[in-house]
Order: C-alpha cells, then sequence, then structure tokens
C-alpha cells in the first residue's frame, strides 16, 4: 500500500477545498489591489508612493506661496504688524503679521486636493492598501482634523488681532486636541505601552471594564456604563501633546525663518517614516499621514521665502499654534496601530522645540519668573548673540536635521545606541544652555547685592525705536 492511498478520502476533500478556498482568496487579493492601482508581484516602494501623492505637495506649496504676499498687505492695511523693542524684536521696521492664515490656506488646500482626489481618481495616485472601508478604498484625512486646523487657527488669529487670555488659549487648544479624539488619531498611542503592562498584569488586553450602576441613565436609557481605559488614557496624552507642541512651537518662533524652517526638516523626517509605514501596509492611516505630511511641508516650503531673513511677514501665533499642532498630529499618527518606539522617534525628531521648552521651564524657575515672563535666553536667542540671526537659524536647520536623521534610524533599526546618541546630543545642549542663564541670573543677582541696576528684563515694555513710526509699514 503506497503512502497516498493510506490517506482518508475526508481529509484529501478538504485540503482540496482549503486549495480552492486559497485561490479564490488570491484572486480576491489580485482584483482589490488592482482597484488601487497596485500590483502584488510588484511591491512599491517609498519613492513611487511620494510620486503618487505629489499632487498635494505641489497644491499646498503654490497656494501658500501665493496668497502670502496677498495677506501680508491685508495685515499692514489693518495695523496687524510686529513693533520692534530693542531687546527681544530686533528688525528694523515693523513686520506684518497673520502668515499663519496663508499657511493655514496652503494646508487646507492640499487636505482637500486629497478629498477632491477620491471623487476625481487621477488627482493622487493612491498606494495598494489591503485596510478598505466596505470594501471599496482606505479613508480619507478625518475630517475631525480639518475643524481641529481651523479651531487652532482661529484661536492664534484672535489673539494677533485683539489679543486674549491665556486660559481662553489654552480652552481653544484643548478644543483642537478634543477634536483628534473624536477623529481617533492618536488614541491609540497608549496601547503599545498598557496593554503589554497593565493589561498583562490585570489579564485584560483590551483593558475595558462595565459597571453596573443602581440606576437608569434617562437620555441613554442604560444602565451599565462601559470605561475604555486605553481609550481614555490616549484622550489624556492627545491633550498633552498638543498643549506641549503648540506651546514649544511658540517659544521657538523668535527668529526670522526658525519656526517654518525647523518644521520643515522635522516635517520630512516624519515624512520618511510615513512612506515607511504605507510600504509596510501598516494600518488605515497610511495614505491619511502621508497626505498630511506633504501638506504640511509644502505650506511651511511656500511660506519660508517670505519668513526667511529679512522676514517680510511672521507667523504669528495663528501660524506659531498651527504648526505646533500638526507637528502633534504627525507624532500621534505614528502610533496609530500601538507602535509606541515610533512616537519616541516622532520626539527625537522634533527635539528642538522641546528641548527650547524644557529649557525654558529650567530656567524660568531658577530665575524666579512666571511660565508665561518672556526673555531672550532660549536656545535661538543664545546662538543670535554670537552667530547673528542667519548663522543661528542656520546653525539650528542643522541641528535639526541631526535629529530628524536620528528618528528616522530609530524608526527603522530600533537601535539603543540611537537613544543614547540622541540623549548625549540633547544633554550637550541643555547643559551648556542651563550653564548660561545660572550665569546670567548670578552676575545679575552680584550687581544687586553692590548696588547696581541689572539689565532692563527682556520682557519689559520700552519705547519705540527712534525713526521708527508708531503705526507703520512693513517691510
Amino acid at each position: 500500500m503506497n503512502q497516498a492511498s493510506a490517506i482518508p478520502p475526508e481529509v484529501i476533500r478538504r485540503v482540496e477545498a482549503l486549495g480552492d478556498e486559497i485561490a479564490r482568496l488570491s484572486a480576491q487579493q489580485q482584483e482589490l489591489l488592482a482597484a488601487v492601482g497596485g500590483d502584488a508581484t510588484e511591491p512599491v516602494t517609498r519613492l513611487q508612493i511620494f510620486q503618487g501623492y505629489i499632487g498635494v505637495f505641489i497644491v499646498a506649496f503654490a497656494v501658500t506661496i501665493l496668497v502670502t504676499p496677498l495677506v501680508r498687505r491685508l495685515a499692514i492695511s489693518q495695523g496687524v504688524i510686529d513693533r520692534p523693542d530693542e531687546t527681544r524684536k530686533l528688525h528694523k521696521m515693523p513686520i506684518a503679521y497673520l502668515g499663519g492664515v496663508a499657511v493655514f490656506m496652503g494646508l487646507m488646500a492640499g487636505l482637500f486636493y486629497s478629498y477632491a482626489s477620491h471623487k476625481f481618481g487621477f488627482l493622487v495616485e493612491f498606494h495598494p492598501t489591503t485596510h478598505l472601508v466596505d470594501g471599496v478604498f482606505q479613508p480619507i484625512v478625518p475630517p475631525w482634523l480639518a475643524l481641529g486646523l481651523t479651531v487652532i487657527t482661529l484661536v492664534g488669529f484672535i489673539d494677533d488681532v485683539h489679543g486674549i487670555s491665556p486660559r481662553v488659549k489654552l480652552g481653544g487648544q484643548l478644543i483642537a486636541a478634543a477634536a483628534l479624539a473624536v477623529g481617533d488619531i492618536g488614541v491609540k498611542v497608549a496601547a503599545g505601552v498598557l496593554t503589554p503592562t497593565l493589561g498583562a498584569l490585570l489579564h485584560n488586553p483590551e483593558l475595558v471594564y462595565t459597571i453596573d450602576l443602581p440606576f437608569t441613565v434617562p437620555l441613554l436609557d442604560a444602565s451599565t456604563l462601559s470605561i475604555d481605559v486605553i481609550y481614555w488614557t490616549g484622550t489624556a496624552v492627545i491633550a498633552i501633546f498638543v498643549l506641549g507642541a503648540c506651546n514649544a512651537a511658540n517659544f521657538i518662533d523668535g527668529l526670522d525663518g526658525l519656526l517654518t524652517g525647523t518644521t520643515s526638516i522635522a516635517t520630512i523626517g516624519f515624512l520618511v517614516i510615513a512612506l515607511s509605514l504605507a510600504v509596510m501596509d501598516d494600518g488605515p492611516l497610511d495614505g491619511p499621514r502621508v497626505v498630511i505630511c506633504l501638506a504640511v511641508l509644502g505650506a511651511c516650503l511656500g511660506f519660508l521665502p517670505h519668513n526667511f531673513n529679512p522676514a517680510t511677514i511672521f507667523l504669528g501665533d495663528a501660524g506659531s499654534l498651527l504648526l505646533g499642532y500638526c507637528a502633534a498630529v504627525m507624532i500621534l499618527s505614528l502610533g496609530d496601530t500601538g507602535r509606541t518606539s515610533l512616537v519616541a522617534a516622532g520626539l527625537i525628531i522634533y527635539a528642538i522645540p522641546i528641548i527650547d521648552t524644557m529649557l525654558a521651564i529650567v530656567r524660568r524657575k531658577l530665575a524666579g519668573k512666571k511660565m508665561s515672563e518672556p526673555d531672550a535666553d532660549h536656545l535661538h536667542h543664545m546662538l543670535k548673540r554670537w552667530a547673528g540671526v542667519k548663522g543661528a537659524v542656520l546653525i539650528l536647520y542643522g541641528i535639526g536635521i541631526v535629529f530628524a536623521t536620528l528618528g528616522v534610524i530609530l524608526s527603522m533599526v530600533r537601535a539603543r545606541f540611537v537613544y543614547a546618541l540622541a540623549l548625549l546630543f540633547a544633554s550637550y545642549i541643555a547643559v551648556y544652555a542651563i550653564k548660561i542663564a545660572r550665569r546670567k541670573h548670578n552676575e545679575e543677582q552680584m550687581l544687586l547685592r553692590l548696588g547696581g541696576s541689572p539689565a532692563p528684563s527682556p520682557g519689559s515694555k520700552k519705547p519705540a525705536a527712534e525713526g521708527v513710526p508708531a503705526e507703520g509699514k512693513a517691510g
């Protein structure tokens, strides 16, 4: 008796049925990939995906570079300008604000272009994916993100034009953060930490608990309460990221082209990781993540020629809050499938604003000042005193490239030496900056003991520089 005849007929029929099912699923996969322009036999590359989405970048860039002069004229005509004060603001003439409005318009143009591509398929060549919605296609950029971008820009715009209290500004940032939570952007970041730790400890990987209530909720007609620990922890993480990134961007926006350029460099790092995830078909946010990165990059590079030294227009709070919010969105989106290591890589990429903010907290704590008090001891101020405005900006561009490179390497190899190198690099910057700030504080205290008067506070108001009119046009 040969070996084949020893196999029961029922097993043979099951094997044949399984083979037919595999063939059917393979054919279905080919059909789905063909529907989105892909081919299972030829895996796509980062460059191919980038070329497919390049229209988003072009639209965002073109709209921003063309709209910025119009926004500048509007700001000047309405008197929304920034005047020099001889200490922290060293430009010779008043400069127009509201550059953030131009960046917002370019950014939204890129997003709407991606929305239109779902109706006119030739606009964007979407990458092949198995993450489909109702068997048709991957989701678009969540509309809740567009709402968050609008809210954060509106808050900054009102502050630029009329001025608002810090509490109102904080409230606006929290509303924008809530829009991300509703749109499920960043909520799953906590899963990568909580599931293998707390979830394993409590033998509940999902960390969802149901509580029986002693009464029935009238409007919901429910007597039980479901608590999703991962969701609510992720929502808190979103709020922390948005508040931190918005204020970090605001802090570093102190020299011509600094925030716009460093955000562009960081966005290139985010884009490289986003393209890598799209090649891997990581999750449903692969396409939207690439769209967001390209829209932000296009808007920043479209604004940079107008904003680089000598600047003819500033971002204002509308722009700094917007770019900080975009950075938070891009970092949080990297952890959409629970990849916490990618969020860490994103934080390294965005290290310059983070380091500057942490140093500001330490510096003002040492000096006994409030966090809301401005000073002239940020990283860019120190470098400016040594290398001038352009030199300081270019040096920080170089540092930004180093951190962006480290973050991208970390996303690919997850090597511990990358963490160590990033920590070493950041520590040298932090220690040097704190040392200078401490020395300046000690010198001021010594002058007070000797009966002298310290240098005027950089945040104190001074009369306008001679030759600069109270009301005037920028540039």
